[in-house]
Formats: C-alpha cells, sequence, structure tokens
C-alpha cells in the first residue's frame, strides 16, 4: 500500500510542477490555490509512504514520478520538445524507479 500511496504523491508532484506554470508567479489566484493543494497533498502523501519505506528510496521515486509526469505534460500541454534525447533521458528515470522498487524491500 505503501507503494501506491508514493506514486499518487509522485502524481500530485507533478500537478503542482505544471501548477506553477499556470499560477504565473502566483498571480492567478485558482491556479494558485491548486497548485498550493497539490503541493500539501503530495507532502502529505510521501510522509505517510515514508512511515514503512526507506527514506532514500521514497523521495528518490517520488521525485522521480513527478519529473517523470512533468516533462510528460510539459510535452503534452506546453508544446516541450520530445526529441530523443529528452525521451531517453526519461527512460532512465523510470529505470531507476523500477530499480529502487525491486532492490527494496515491503
Amino acid at each position: 500500500m505503501a507503494w501506491v500511496i508514493l506514486i499518487l504523491a509522485g502524481l500530485f508532484e507533478t500537478g503542482w510542477a505544471i501548477g506553477l506554470k499556470y499560477t504565473e508567479g502566483f498571480t492567478r489566484f485558482w491556479p494558485t490555490v491548486w497548485t498550493v493543494f497539490a503541493m500539501i497533498v503530495s507532502l502529505w502523501l510521501l510522509g505517510i509512504a515514508m512511515r514503512t519505506l526507506p527514506v532514500g528510496t521514497a523521495y528518490s521515486v517520488w521525485v522521480g514520478v513527478g519529473a517523470v509526469g512533468t516533462v510528460a505534460l510539459g510535452i503534452a500541454l506546453l508544446e516541450e520538445p520530445a526529441n530523443a534525447a529528452r525521451l531517453a533521458s526519461v527512460g532512465l528515470i523510470i529505470a531507476g524507479i523500477i530499480g529502487l522498487k525491486l532492490a527494496t524491500p515491503a
């Protein structure tokens, strides 16, 4: 269950990372509200996952899921480039997340 919570925390991290773009420097009210909400939920879920998962694994996976999700949404929503080097780099992050999952009991 901790892994599911951790993945959800990473998805909320993606939400606040992308949300930062839409706040326009925290000058837009509703995007700012969503972004702050996503930050709080993301950190809360990360804390719950860390009850049973090692801190290094949990934090690294949280950041990795957030990074992969942010790159994917940046490509889909913000017309960021999807070149081979960026996609290969995202693949390496995914490989690292899988490696940490396989190497961590729980």
